[in-house]
């Protein structure tokens, strides 16, 4: 049973943890390469970081973020040792979340991952979290778009890892001759998705709608894009953006 104090935080668990609990640890998922195991791994160092990196700021010792190297701990337990650990590090993180509500005005800015960011990131990025991979163990059912189509899921994919999570697709990515590659992801009643790529780096914004999209598809499915998946049904998406810039918009934004 999850405590309530944690399903406030983290609203987003409990479904999480029934999608992992109906299937078998060896299954596979929509997560190239990954199985239910090797997602749960990866959550649960997501918990374990996120209330490291916030624990260590609020102790007056911040630390580094560390890579997905983290994760190694965990794929050594067996299945209840590392089942144990993922709710552990879900309640911890509720903990040290809510101390930095308390104590933390939300402008402070903290290091992660390279960046500045404000506290209530850190719950907010592991619910994106969970949603996201309860899709790759779920696909397309109902609380899966109903939890991708909420606005602030876009926004947060866009604003507070939109940067990071272009680099993956961007790295040996061909330009072409004009050495940029640019795309328009489009909900209709919504901002676009503006994406580059050119020698520099790469960006991604909220823009208004304007011109021609690459992409036009519904919310949940533009953020699936965003993070190198796609629906299960393709007729989610349109575009007239022709297979060239297409294949590459879709290689820019290759996700985790």
């Amino acid at each position: 049973m999850i405590p309530s104090r944690v399903e406030d935080t983290l609203p987003e668990l409990a479904p999480f943890v029934h999608a992992v609990q109906g299937r078998q640890a060896d299954d596979g998922t929509w997560c190239e390469a990954w199985t239910v195991r090797d997602v749960l791994v990866h959550q649960t160092g997501n918990a374990e970081e996120l209330a490291r990196v916030l624990r260590a700021f609020l102790d007056g010792s911040p630390v580094e973020t560390r890579g997905f190297n983290r994760e190694a701990p965990f794929r050594r337990m067996s299945d209840s040792e590392l089942w144990a650990a993922f709710l552990n590090h879900c309640e911890q993180l509720a903990e040290v979340a809510a101390a930095a509500a308390q104590d933390l005005s939300p402008e402070t800015e903290i290091m992660w991952t390279g960046r500045s960011v404000r506290p209530p990131l850190f719950a907010e990025h592991m619910r994106e979290e969970l949603i996201l991979h309860r899709w790759d163990l779920t696909g397309d059912d109902r609380t899966a778009v109903q939890a991708l189509n909420e606005p602030w899921m876009t926004e947060h994919s866009v604003v507070s890892v939109g940067r990071p999570l272009l680099e993956r697709g961007r790295t040996g990515l061909d330009r072409g001759p004009e050495g940029r590659v640019e795309g328009r992801l489009r909900t209709p009643g919504m901002d676009d998705v503006v994406v580059t790529a050119d020698a520099d780096g790469g960006t991604i914004r909220l823009a208004a709608p304007e011109g021609s999209a690459t992409v036009e598809s519904d919310a949940a499915t533009r953020v699936l894009l965003l993070w190198g998946r796609r629906p299960a049904d393709p007729s989610r998406w349109h575009s007239a953006a022709g297979p060239e810039t297409l294949r590459k918009v879709r290689a820019l934004l290759s996700g985790y």
